[in-house]
């Protein structure tokens, strides 16, 4: 398959405006969404933020299976491949997340072996990588990706120096970890304490101590009640009172951090080491996601060229897709961002294009489904849905980030 590199038209913001501004809402409303839109064009995760190993537990992937998925950062694209399925289209709409999956395609293709694979991507701030890069990856681009990776940030620094300088540290979300970093620093915490723990109950101890305590502070729970103040966390407008409920925002996010450092060993959670280390842990036994460790590193290359890579809204992506031709979607969380026009949409073009047994998996911010009363009933009577297994899927999710966690499977 030749698919994953070809040369798209990707500079197209109007796609990430059209998701995300609501064009129904108040004109206050309109100006944030419109600023979030800015701000999600660039580098928003260069790791995805979603459990690759809880998601194919749910999905139970089969060799013949076709899966669409949004990209974001690849990981779980790339992870998926571990399970063996027949195709993975990953659609975006941010072109730099595009660029980061198809420079992930060219690294697994090309570099010579894992040893350089793990300096590039696990490491991820050695300027070996910029040889490598050079040398290795940059004959076998496309023109878009390479002129993003080649191209400059905000800052005036070129973008494949990230992987010479800690490339987890850059984006969106790397940059409001640090800045997390930077004001517990302030209050005299340093976050990285955490991952000294020996145990689950150690890791408890630091937490209620050192970490609990700064939600409390008067700065903090006015700074996370500002909506703007998530756009890091990839939190668009639409989201943040699905997020906070009837809480205030510092309770929410406290609740979330406690479950991230108290509820899995560190030492088996790699996006506790992106959070409290701002990157993956370079011991031989830190933890990685599937698509980076030694045992999987043939498997993800030997099938590598399964995966499509396409910038495009992922419902106009199911529109051109033959009835009955897919078997498993993973939306993240991107039907929190959507009206009930757009899910209705998208709904109808996932019941069109599901083979019998298709599974649709989806994340969201606050607790529950978002779906019954939205999307009408006669297109959701299809799908079969149990609460039980939803909170047993969140319960199970590491990273620990979202209320819900939601596994559709097509009744026919």
């Amino acid at each position: 398959m030749s698919a994953p590199l070809r040369a798209n038209p990707i500079n197209a913001p109007h796609i990430i405006d059209r998701a995300v501004v609501r064009s129904h809402a108040k004109r206050g409303e309109r100006l944030a969404d419109r600023a979030f839109a800015l701000a999600f064009r660039g580098l928003v995760y260069a790791q995805i933020w979603e459990d690759p190993v809880v998601d194919m537990a749910a999905l139970e992937i089969a060799p013949d299976s076709r899966i669409v998925t949004i990209a974001s950062g690849s990981c779980n694209a790339l992870s998926y491949l571990v399970a063996d399925p027949a195709q993975i289209t990953a659609v975006d709409l941010n072109t730099a997340h595009i660029a980061l999956g198809r420079l992930k395609y060219a690294a697994f293709r090309h570099l010579p072996d894992y040893e350089s694979l793990r300096r590039f991507f696990v490491e991820a701030d050695n300027k070996a990588n910029l040889a490598a890069y050079r040398q290795y990856l940059t004959p076998h681009l496309d023109e878009p990706t390479r002129r993003y990776w080649e191209g400059r940030d905000l800052a005036g620094r070129k973008r494949i120096g990230g992987f010479a300088s800690g490339i987890y540290k850059r984006g969106l979300l790397g940059n409001f970890i640090g800045m997390a970093h930077l004001v517990a620093r302030l209050y005299r915490v340093d976050l990285r304490a955490i991952l000294d723990a020996q145990s689950i109950e150690d890791q408890r101890r630091i937490f209620d101590e050192k970490i609990a305590p700064v939600f409390d502070k008067r700065f903090i729970r006015w700074l996370t009640n500002q909506p703007a103040s998530l756009y890091g966390l990839g939190i668009p407008p639409a989201q943040f009172d699905a997020l906070a409920g009837d809480q205030r925002m510092a309770n929410v996010l406290r609740a979330r951090l406690e479950k991230l450092a108290c509820d899995f060993a560190v030492g088996e959670n790699y996006f506790a080491w992106q959070a409290f280390n701002r990157g993956y842990g370079k011991g031989p036994d830190a933890p990685l996601p599937p698509y980076l460790q030694p045992a999987n590193y043939a498997k993800v290359r030997d099938r590598i060229d399964r995966i499509d890579w396409r910038h495009v809204n992922f419902t106009d992506h199911l529109r051109e897709q033959p009835d009955t031709s897919l078997d498993r979607y993973i939306l993240l969380d991107a039907q929190d961002w959507m009206s009930d026009e757009q899910l209705t949409d998208l709904w109808q073009q996932i019941t069109r294009t599901a083979r019998p047994g298709a599974r649709v998996l989806f994340r969201t911010a606050a607790e529950e489904t978002l779906l019954p009363g939205r999307v009408p009933d006669e297109t959701l009577s299809h799908w079969d849905y149990s609460e039980a297994e939803a909170r047993d899927l969140i319960r199970a999710d590491r990273s620990s980030i979202y209320g819900g966690l939601h596994l559709y499977r097509f009744k026919g």
